[in-house]
């Protein structure tokens, strides 16, 4: 039986841990025929030993979102290895220590930048430098998906991540529009807290994750990475091809809760 993306070729950003949600996007993929290649930093060979654990090898690309020359030799090395592409992959995010945690107020400016490039700007960055490796004419293009966290309230120690993730969202809306005219699909998951590495890097996580135990109404497991796995694969497959400039809640249903 084939699988629902049979032929494509995928690029996936940040697979860092077996629990990641980038990692079951990846096994995922791959179990649904696809062809993936994977990017890194800082620590290219930690998602190597990772994706060792997909059931198919993945090659993997050192991969600055924020450096001009990395991006710049992208697609030459994608297509070295894939000859294409048909989806990409967006899972990065960072802010500095001193823009989490309930410092939101006194956040240096030099800390809002960091955030807002590697979080928001690079979601841009990443899919112009692999625009050339999409097919184009006959109704070809291809699919970005991207990760957010919904960033419609002000959560518990999220601080400037939550503008970053704003800005994320509002970039995805306007690379729709300019990409549509190539048939390249922009939309993102917005999932509910995984207990990822980023996720651990945010002071007091475990607080803005409690809001799920009180107010989902599906049951929410921290540990299972899977269900958003699943709605990058779906975004990314042709199931979905006049859906853009979306953003599909995969969070137990918490979105559309009050309080």
């Amino acid at each position: 039986m084939s699988g629902i993306l049979d032929g494509k070729r995928i690029l996936i950003t940040g697979v860092l841990m077996e629990s990641s949600i980038a990692f079951h996007a990846a096994k995922l993929a791959q179990e649904q025929g696809a062809e993936v290649i994977l990017t890194a930093f800082p620590r290219p060979t930690l998602t190597e030993r990772i994706a060792r654990k997909l059931p198919k090898p993945a090659k993997v690309i050192e991969l600055d979102v924020t450096n001009d020359e990395h991006l710049a030799r992208l697609a030459d090395l994608v297509r070295e290895e894939l000859g294409g592409l048909d989806g990409v992959v967006h899972s990065i995010g960072f802010a500095p220590q001193d823009a989490l945690g309930g410092n939101f107020l006194n956040t240096p400016f030099e800390s809002v930048a960091t955030a807002m490039h590697v979080s928001a700007f690079s979601l841009k960055s990443l899919t112009m430098a692999c625009l050339p490796l999409f097919p184009e004419g006959d109704g070809q293009g291809g699919s970005v998906v991207g990760l957010t966290f919904d960033a419609q309230y002000a959560w518990p120690q999220y601080d400037w991540m939550g503008p970053a993730k704003a800005a994320l969202e509002a970039t995805s809306r306007y690379m729709a529009r300019d990409l549509g005219k190539r048939n390249i699909r922009c939309n993102l998951i917005s999932a509910g807290p995984i207990g990822s590495m980023a996720a651990k890097s945010i002071p007091g996580f475990s607080d803005l994750a409690d809001v799920w135990n009180h107010r989902s109404p599906m049951e929410w497991d921290m540990a299972d990475a899977e269900p958003a796995g699943k709605g990058i694969v779906a975004l990314l497959s042709d199931w979905f091809p006049k859906t853009t400039g979306e953003i599909i809640h995969v969070d137990g249903g918490l979105h559309a809760m009050g309080a």
